[in-house]
């Protein structure tokens, strides 16, 4: 993982301010090769449990979505599989695909905050996978509280600068 990830300020007033500094992570990631996602975990209080992003082409591995890195770096930092007691809120700089969204509920998060949507990612080529619809309410069902996109005009353009300069689309 790339040693950045840790030099992340270690409380956020607000999720919208996590979003700020995800959204710079993508940028970060982009410029070091990476794919252009970011997320991170926050506590209770905002405090920040781990970063990710995304590592799929530089690691050779189809899991290493943003969300997936935040996720697997917070359990391993805490010795826990289960999220629940830090009631933690994931930022993250698209909405999640397929896999990331059945990873939220077993990881134990609380809430969800995300800058794109699915079809933002798509337009540019990614494949998003095949998700329940309106899928935030599979969250709200199980007590994770989806809140609606912040920062989007950002992160969509972060996602077509990407598209552009990797000749996906």
């Amino acid at each position: 993982m790339p040693d950045w990830l840790d030099q992340l300020p270690e409380h956020f007033a607000s999720p919208a301010a996590a979003m700020d500094e995800v959204l710079d992570l993508v940028d970060r990631n982009v410029a070091a090769g990476g794919g252009p996602f970011a997320a991170v975990l926050l506590d209770a209080r905002g405090g920040v449990l781990a970063a990710g992003v995304n590592r799929v082409l530089a690691a050779g591995c189809s899991v290493l979505h943003a969300e997936m890195v935040a996720i697997m770096r917070a359990q391993a930092r805490l010795h826990s599989h289960d999220l629940r007691p830090q009631a933690a809120h994931l930022v993250s700089s698209c909405e999640p695909c397929a896999m990331c969204l059945g990873a939220l509920p077993w990881a134990g998060v609380s809430a969800l905050s995300y800058a794109a949507c699915a079809a933002d990612a798509e337009a540019i080529g990614f494949d998003e996978g095949a998700k329940p619809q309106p899928w935030q309410d599979g969250l709200r069902v199980r007590g994770i509280e989806v809140h609606p996109p912040l920062a989007s005009a950002r992160a969509v353009q972060q996602l077509q600068d990407y598209g552009r300069q990797h000749r996906l689309y």
